[in-house]
């Protein structure tokens, strides 16, 4: 069993920034993906960026420059930079945990708001 627990989100005027993280738990020392997607309402949960405890990291072209994933393995916690947002960043985020040992895990969600 995996949880994870998120903070961060917020309401924030467009071209500002936020910082998201998420801490999971448990100990792992095996291959593993932890990442964010984004769901803005009517839409489907689309990719944000993701990053494996090996490796290097992947992000949507929508981000892509104004984003920056970072992980501490020490703390199992990853870590959404973003900058410069637009109305169109709005959306729940979810943090995501993927492993062949444990499987796939959601975080509950945290709301972004980008509005003046």
């Amino acid at each position: 069993q995996v949880q994870l627990v998120e903070s961060g989100g917020g309401l924030v005027q467009p071209g500002g920034s936020l910082r998201l993280s998420c801490a999971a738990s448990g100990s792992f020392r095996s291959f593993n993906v932890m990442g964010w997607y984004r769901q803005a309402p009517g839409n489907q949960r689309e990719l944000v960026a993701s990053m494996p405890n090996v490796g290097t990291a992947t992000y949507a072209d929508s981000v892509k420059g104004r984003f920056a994933i970072s992980r501490d393995n020490a703390k199992n916690t990853v870590y959404l930079q973003m900058n410069s947002l637009k109305p169109e960043d709005t959306a729940v985020y979810y943090c995501r945990y993927y492993s062949l040992d444990y499987g796939q895990y959601w975080g509950q969600g945290t709301q972004v708001t980008v509005s003046s």
